[in-house]
């Protein structure tokens, strides 16, 4: 497959150092100089004064990162608050910061196709928090001129991030008449994404960072299985869920969108590796999927 050349930046500051940075790290090209903000560096985005020294690491030509989550209660995102604090304290600022969001903060769509003009409206406080993630790197950047990127990514998947746990616990799912659509994008894509978005010339902005699936809810646990050799989900109305279903799942089923990534690929020359789930999803999981 061959893409576009990329410009990756001489430095990277990792904020936040889970599952996808440290895809991302695997790809970057060699000579890029990188550090991890993270608890196990000694960086507690939730205390700031432990963060003193991060903007001592931004030197010339160095990107941000930032994939940390927010904090678990609350409708504003303390986290990302104290991250653009610590970088304002430097003498020098990120030549530009990209941060993986949600797309969540779209709220429920009824199952409309959505680009990235479409307002958010964010519908729990798990999706506020990331609303307001946004809007405070938006506005910094804009402020002090240091080009922002925002990856709206949907349900992220891999061979060890799937939802065996819950198939094998029989967890049911909505019946057709009430399903909703689901959105996904596998963790290797979602890297090189990130790679995309921090090269030097990548246009700053929002990104549906999802894949090309068009697939409901039911659908999506279904072939999970088959490719499990699990049982397959039971389907229940609507009106049973709220009693059968776990309220963080069921959360996720009060929404129903189709995520459009046409802006991923025209403006960062993303091709997928895995275009829609039915590639990305193996026959066999690695042990510890996610439930």
């Amino acid at each position: 497959m061959i893409e576009p050349p990329q410009t990756p930046p001489r430095r990277l500051l990792l904020a936040g150092h889970g599952d996808i940075a440290r895809r991302l790290e695997a790809l970057l090209p060699g000579g890029v100089e990188t550090f991890r903000a993270s608890r196990a560096s000694g960086f507690d985005f939730d205390r700031p004064e432990t963060l003193a020294g991060l903007a001592a690491r931004v030197g010339a030509q160095t990107a941000v990162l930032h994939s940390a989550p927010p904090q678990n209660a609350g409708a504003t995102d303390t986290r990302t608050a104290n991250l653009l604090a610590a970088l304002d304290q430097g003498p020098i600022l990120p030549s530009r910061l990209v941060y993986i969001g949600t797309s969540g903060v779209y709220g429920d769509c009824a199952g409309a196709l959505v680009d990235e003009t479409r307002a958010v409206q964010p519908q729990t406080e798990r999706a506020q928090r990331r609303a307001d993630a946004e809007r405070q790197l938006l506005a910094w950047g804009a402020a002090r001129g240091v080009p922002v990127v925002v990856l709206r990514a949907p349900g992220i998947y891999a061979a060890d991030r799937l939802p065996l746990a819950r198939l094998a616990q029989g967890t049911p799912v909505l019946a057709d008449q009430d399903d909703v659509y689901t959105n996904h994008i596998h963790a290797e894509d979602l890297a090189r994404i990130c790679l995309a978005a921090l090269a030097v010339t990548a246009p700053a902005g929002i990104y549906n960072a999802s894949d090309d699936s068009e697939i409901r809810m039911g659908a999506w646990f279904d072939l999970v299985a088959e490719r499990h050799r699990l049982p397959r989900p039971p389907r229940i109305r609507r009106a049973e869920a709220q009693a059968r279903i776990p309220a963080a799942l069921l959360s996720f089923m009060g929404e129903s969108r189709r995520l459009l990534n046409a802006k991923m690929k025209r403006e960062l020359g993303v091709q997928l590796l895995y275009p829609t789930v039915y590639q990305g999803v193996p026959a066999t999981a690695a042990k510890g999927g996610a439930a």
